[in-house]
């Protein structure tokens, strides 16, 4: 899944939540820089209550949307549709209490696992675009540093979607350098929102 047409945005889309620490560092680097990103949230993890504070300004603001990831991170494609109801439907429901926001239309399954039974469900919620990516930071476990970069260098091009992760320290390590090759690259970093719901 790309950005449409031609041009120099990037979307970054960030996922689970597994660590406060990244979380922070993540919302951090966006007030410190105004880079534009989305997080795909599973509420199940403290860090989206522990960051509330820090975090909720820069959603209001529409600098950061979140996104809905289920609230535990289970494969969808082995539920029963009451189940996938269920995760997509609690998470909903703890965004909106906690930030004030629901994440509809978009919702990212977990593992990119899909069919289209997991598509109806989410779409009778509300929850019509399914969204994957074109480029990984591939950091959902822990990785270096350097692999890091090599991902980025390799993924942050025009009109891409990267899936990078709320999980693993070093990435929180490599911020100025992944900002070095937006910036090099004269990309302009977008949230979904702001590609998506764009008025002609």
């Amino acid at each position: 899944m790309k950005i449409p047409g031609e041009g120099d945005l990037l979307a970054l889309t960030l996922d689970d939540g597994v660590n406060s620490e990244v979380v922070r560092a993540y919302t951090q680097l966006a007030k410190d820089t105004g880079a534009r990103m989305t997080f795909f949230v599973n509420g199940v993890y403290d860090s989206w209550t522990d960051n509330l504070k820090m975090l909720r300004p820069l959603v209001d603001s529409g600098q950061i949307q979140l996104g809905n990831h289920t609230w535990s991170h289970p494969d969808l494609t082995t539920l029963p549709h009451s189940k996938i109801a269920e995760q997509l439907t609690r998470n909903d429901e703890f965004l909106k209490k906690t930030y004030g926001i629901g994440a509809k239309p978009y919702y990212r399954p977990p593992y990119a696992k899909r069919n289209a039974t997991v598509d109806g469900v989410a779409a009778d919620l509300g929850y019509t675009v399914p969204t994957l990516w074109s480029g990984s930071l591939s950091d959902s476990t822990l990785i270096t540093e350097e692999y890091i970069l090599k991902m980025a260098d390799q993924y942050f091009t025009p009109q891409s979607i990267v899936i990078g992760h709320l999980n693993h320290l070093p990435v929180t390590h490599v911020y100025s350098q992944l900002i070095d090759i937006i910036r090099e690259r004269n990309l302009r970093t977008v949230t979904l929102n702001d590609v998506f719901l764009r008025t002609p």
